[in-house]
């Protein structure tokens, strides 16, 4: 994949066929950004936005997609709709859009052609239900990164690692110089996610998908989730004394050398942006925790539920446009920490780490991810199981593999 810089011409040209009522049209917006990172990149969507004469309303919702999802959904299926929520790539609208209750993008998707400038094709087919495009996906974000404080481990007096391995081997280090080795928040959903990426990276990608994607209860509680299961342990004792519950919480113990790194999706990279740190000398990245260099194709999708004035309506299709615009796709994914949807755009200004992932997807190492392959009921059910394994550390590995293979063996 190439990224080369759309030409203004045609950026402008197409801009012109966008533009905005005389009058602004309000269109509230409703996400879960609430970050220092994330803010400066939802900020750039708004800009974007109000660009085009109309006004982006801001709906932020503090906490996780957990906390924020329950509230999109019950003023969706309550009749007091947004004209524009976020979800992750995947399942998470998937019972609003058989509701009816989502608008079908499918034509503008193909007067813009998405499917030729939208890549990997699984983004957009994340979006599409019964052959009709329903979201506009945004960026790639992918959970597999180790971030380490470059700080930290001079002040161990250990090298910084180079792969999971190391890195626990330096634990006892970090420990004896008063360093937190691993920090996790206490929100579910950062447990859950670091075991995913342990399975992927320590596990392997083929191991991850027999998991998730074939749902193999057997394969779930053999030997080579045992290995897995061993490195969380490894990971919930590195993490033991975080006593943070926010992941930006988790990744400042990082920004500050309190921690010696943290598992946690791309998106911890405007967080290090806004306190100054650069890629490389203050920090550390390891794609696939220096293991497994694959990159998910998660990331975050925007929908649009069907609204009954004409004026909004037709703003959200200037903002379904606009997200997709190659400044837009810049802008926000050089302040989100992801990736941008588009091959086509001028990435020359990204970091160190952002270049690292860049590197993997153009050589296609890609994978589904969970939020793809699992229903929100069984993503609970994991969340709740690995919130408890790393809170409790007389859980036994055993008790917790048998555990997560009942779920597996049910999951849809």
């Amino acid at each position: 994949m190439r990224y080369q810089l759309m030409t203004a011409a045609l950026a402008a040209t197409v801009a012109l066929q966008f533009a905005g009522p005389a009058a602004a049209t309000d269109l509230e917006v409703t996400h879960w950004w609430t970050s220092g990172g994330e803010a400066a990149a939802v900020a750039e969507l708004a800009k974007a936005f109000d660009a085009t004469g109309n006004h982006w309303v801001d709906g932020a919702i503090a906490g996780s997609g957990g906390t924020a999802r329950p509230i999109m959904i019950s003023r969706i299926t309550g009749g007091d709709p947004m004209g524009a929520t976020q979800f992750n790539h995947g399942r998470q609208a998937e019972e609003l859009v058989q509701a009816g209750l989502m608008r079908d993008l499918t034509d503008l998707a193909t007067k813009e052609k998405w499917t030729e400038i939208v890549q990997p094709k699984s983004l957009l087919d994340g979006c599409t239900l019964d052959g009709k495009i329903y979201c506009v996906p945004v960026n790639i974000h992918s959970w597999q990164w180790l971030w380490l404080s470059n700080a930290a481990f001079e002040k161990a007096g250990v090298p910084v690692p180079k792969n999971w391995n190391e890195y626990v081997a330096a634990a006892p280090a970090l420990e004896k110089a008063g360093i937190q080795p691993l920090a996790v928040g206490g929100q579910p959903w950062q447990a859950s996610g670091a075991f995913d990426v342990l399975l992927a990276a320590v596990g392997g990608t083929d191991a991850f998908l027999k998991v998730y994607k074939d749902k193999d209860a057997e394969f779930a509680a053999g030997p080579e989730v045992a290995k897995v299961f061993k490195a969380a342990d490894d990971a919930r004792k590195m993490a033991k004394n975080t006593n943070v519950q926010d992941w930006n919480q988790a990744t400042n113990l990082v920004i500050t050398g309190k921690a010696g790194g943290q598992i946690m999706g791309d998106w911890a990279q405007g967080e290090f942006q806004v306190a100054g740190q650069v890629a490389g000398k203050d920090y550390t990245c390891l794609p696939g925790l220096g293991l497994n260099e694959m990159i998910a194709t998660g990331g975050d999708a925007f929908y649009f539920p069907l609204l009954k004035d004409p004026e909004k309506s037709k703003a959200q299709e200037v903002l379904a446009h606009t997200l997709l615009d190659p400044k837009t796709q810049v802008a926000f994914n050089l302040k989100k920490g992801s990736l941008p949807v588009r091959g086509d755009v001028d990435l020359k200004a990204a970091n160190d780490c952002m270049k690292k992932g860049l590197e993997i997807l153009a050589k296609g190492n890609v994978m589904p991810w969970t939020d793809q392959l699992l229903s929100q009921d069984t993503q609970k059910q994991k969340e709740d199981l690995f919130s408890e394994f790393f809170a409790k550390q007389d859980m036994t590995v055993e008790d917790a593999q048998k555990r997560f293979a009942a779920i597996v063996g049910s999951a849809d």
